[in-house]
C-alpha cells in the first residue's frame, strides 16, 4: 500500500553517506596527502624516488578528489574504491607516513562496500599499515600490529551497530510515517460518518417531523372535508404554511444555521416565542401548553436549534406514539442552564428496556446525541401507563 512515503536508493556500506561528509574526507585527506609528502621529501629528498612517490601521492589524491563525478550505476563505485584503495596500498607500501591516509580510504569502504567485504578490505588495509610501519621500526614492536588491527576492528563494528541502529530509525520512521497517513484517513472518515450521523439526525428531527405533522394534518382535513369544510381548509393552510416553514428548515439546515426567528436574538424573547409556534403547530389536536420560568437571555444559535428540535421530536412521540390527551413544554432559565422538560400522560414505556419506545427511540437517540454534543444532558422518566417526561439541560455558562 502506497503511504505518500518517499523511498530513497538503499545504500549498500555500512556507513550511509551523511550530509557534508564526502567534502570533508576530501579536504582531510588532501591535507593529509600534503602533510604526508612534505613529510617524505623533508626525510628521503627529491630523487628519483622521491619524484615517483609524489607523482604517486598526486594520482591517489586526484582520484579520490574524482569521487563526485563517477558514475553510480554499472559498479562504478566500487571501481572507484577499489582503485583507490590499491592506490592507497601501493604509496604506504613505498613510503609508509602515508599510512595516515588510510581513515579517509577507510570510510569510502565503508560507504559503498558490503558489510562483508568491507570488513576484509579494512584487515588488508590495516595489514598493509603495520607492514609499513613495520619497515621502518628499529625493531620488532607489537603495538604496531596489535594497534591498527584494535583501531580497525573497533571502528568496523561500531560503524555497524551505527547503521543498523540508522536503519531501525529510519524503518520506525517510515512506519510513523505511514501511521499518520492512515490515522488523518481515518478521521476523515470518522469525521464523515459523524457528519452523516448529524445530517440524518438532523433530517430526521427538522424535515422529517415536518413531514409528519403534514400528513396528519391533511389526514384530518380528508377526515372533515365533507362534514366541516372550514374545519378542513383550515388544516390545509396549516399544512400549507408548515410546508413553508419546512421549506425554509431544509435551506437551513443545508446552511446549518438556527431554526427560523431566532437570528438576531438580543432580549431572549425570540425561543419562547418560537416555542410556542411550534406547539401550536404539531400538538395536532393535543392539550398543549407552554411554560416559561425565569428571565429569558439571549441563547447561541446551536443551542436554540437544539432546544427547538428536542421539543419537536418530544411532541412528534407525544402525538404518534403516546397516545396522548395533554403535553406540557416547560423553559426554565437558570444563570448556568437552560432546561427543557415535556411532559405528555401518555401510555408510556420502560425505558430501560430496549425496544419498549417503539419508534419513537430514534427520535430520543437524535435527542440525547445533541444534548451531549453541546454538554448537556438529556434524560426519560417514563413507566407504562404512567405518561413520559423528556427533560434537556443545555449549558449557557460563557456561551451566550
Amino acid at each position: 500500500m502506497e503511504h505518500g512515503v518517499s523511498h530513497a536508493p538503499r545504500v549498500r556500506g555500512i556507513l550511509a553517506p551523511a550530509g557534508g561528509l564526502d567534502r570533508w574526507l576530501q579536504v582531510v585527506l588532501l591535507a593529509l596527502v600534503l602533510a604526508c609528502a612534505l613529510r617524505y621529501v623533508d626525510r628521503h629528498g627529491l630523487g628519483p624516488t622521491g619524484q615517483v612517490v609524489l607523482a604517486g601521492a598526486a594520482g591517489f589524491a586526484l582520484v579520490y578528489a574524482a569521487r563526485a563525478a563517477v558514475p553510480t550505476g554499472a559498479g562504478g563505485p566500487v571501481a572507484w574504491v577499489l582503485l583507490t584503495t590499491a592506490l592507497w596500498t601501493s604509496l604506504t607500501l613505498a613510503a609508509p607516513s602515508f599510512a595516515w591516509t588510510a581513515v579517509p580510504v577507510a570510510f569510502a569502504v565503508l560507504q559503498v562496500l558490503p558489510f562483508s567485504w568491507a570488513a576484509g578490505v579494512v584487515v588488508l588495509m590495516t595489514a598493509v599499515v603495520s607492514a609499513g610501519w613495520l619497515r621502518i621500526a628499529e625493531r620488532f614492536d607489537v603495538t604496531i600490529v596489535v594497534g591498527p588491527v584494535g583501531i580497525a576492528l573497533v571502528t568496523v563494528v561500531a560503524y555497524r551497530s551505527l547503521e543498523r541502529e540508522s536503519t531501525a530509525r529510519q524503518l520506525l520512521l517510515d512506519e510513523l510515517t505511514a501511521a499518520q497517513v492512515d490515522l488523518a484517513a481515518a478521521q476523515r472518515q470518522s469525521g464523515a460518518l459523524a457528519e452523516r450521523t448529524r445530517l440524518s439526525r438532523e433530517i430526521h428531527d427538522s424535515v422529517g417531523q415536518g413531514l409528519s405533522s403534514i400528513n396528519l394534518l391533511l389526514n384530518a382535513a380528508q377526515q372533515d372535508w365533507d362534514r366541516s369544510p372550514e374545519v378542513a381548509r383550515a388544516h390545509v393552510r396549516t399544512a400549507a404554511s408548515t410546508a413553508r416553514d419546512e421549506l425554509e428548515e431544509v435551506r437551513r439546515v443545508v446552511r446549518d444555521l438556527a431554526p427560523a426567528g431566532l437570528d438576531g436574538d438580543v432580549h431572549g424573547a425570540a425561543l419562547p416565542a418560537a416555542v410556542r409556534r411550534l406547539v401550536e403547530v404539531d400538538a395536532h389536536g393535543l392539550d398543549a401548553s407552554v411554560h416559561v420560568h425565569g428571565a429569558p437571555v439571549p441563547v447561541p444559535p446551536d443551542v436554540g436549534t437544539a432546544v427547538m428540535r428536542s421539543a419537536r421530536g418530544a411532541l412528534a412521540n407525544a402525538v404518534e406514539h403516546a397516545d396522548a390527551r395533554t403535553v406540557v413544554v416547560t423553559l426554565t432559565y437558570h444563570p448556568d442552564e437552560l432546561l427543557l422538560d415535556v411532559r405528555d400522560d401518555g401510555r408510556g414505556f420502560d425505558p430501560a428496556r430496549p425496544g419498549t419506545g417503539g419508534a419513537r427511540g430514534r427520535g430520543l437517540n437524535g435527542i440525547h446525541h445533541r444534548a451531549k454534543e453541546l454538554g448537556g444532558q438529556a434524560t426519560v422518566e417514563s413507566s407504562p401507563g404512567e405518561g413520559t417526561t423528556l427533560s434537556v439541560a443545555f449549558p449557557l455558562d460563557g456561551r451566550s
